[in-house]
């Protein structure tokens, strides 16, 4: 199966080479449903903060691209509240930019990127991308302040484990939904490919 070989050699190269501040596991032992942090990146209103993130990968992989959300509540222009992410090369074409040869780490990286950049020019919050354009202090300061309710770990931050993965402590945090529903607290096996 396609998939899978391809799923195991991009985690492979996630655990022994992965891009600067971003770890990625498998939740059990399904390839489909990964687990990603993404630190926040210095000089940003998300520095300090630790981003959990979803993949889930059809069974189309690489053909199809993942589908990625983020768990941690973030305040940006091109994250929703549920966590879905503005980014055309998480859309296939002809209106989004995937393509087979993008991979997660890539992916990731972008992601990352994008948090450092965003683009108020395709938003999904567009209230929030007019106050990055018309507001910027206002933006980095109500950016700061979500990061460190929702992102920043309390306490001492402990090393990471053998697969470079921090350890996830602490209690459930409520998503900033509508209908502000609790995220479960995962404690997930996290397994070698």
């Amino acid at each position: 199966m396609q998939r899978a070989s391809r799923l195991k050699k991009e985690l492979a190269m996630l655990t022994t080479e992965p891009p600067p501040g971003i770890t990625c596991w498998r939740i059990e032992d399904r390839i489909d449903d990964l687990r990603a942090q993404i630190l926040g990146s210095a000089g940003t209103p998300y520095e300090g903060g630790v981003f959990s993130l979803e993949l889930k990968i059809p069974e189309r992989y690489p053909f199809e691209p993942p589908k990625i959300r983020f768990l941690t509540p973030i305040y940006h222009p091109n994250i929703d509240t549920s966590g879905r992410i503005c980014y055309e090369a998480l859309k296939l074409p002809p209106k989004g930019a995937w393509r087979p040869s993008l991979n997660l780490s890539t992916l990731l990286t972008s992601i990352q990127l994008l948090m450092a950049e965003p683009n108020p020019d395709d938003p999904l919050m567009a209230d929030i991308a007019s106050e990055f354009r018309y507001n910027k202090q206002l933006f980095l300061q109500k950016a700061r302040k979500y990061t460190e309710a929702h992102a920043v770990q309390k306490g001492i931050l402990e090393g990471s484990t053998k697969h470079n993965v921090p350890k996830q402590n602490g209690p459930s945090r409520k998503r900033a939904s509508s209908d502000a529903e609790q995220e479960p607290h995962e404690q997930a096996k996290r397994t070698p490919f």
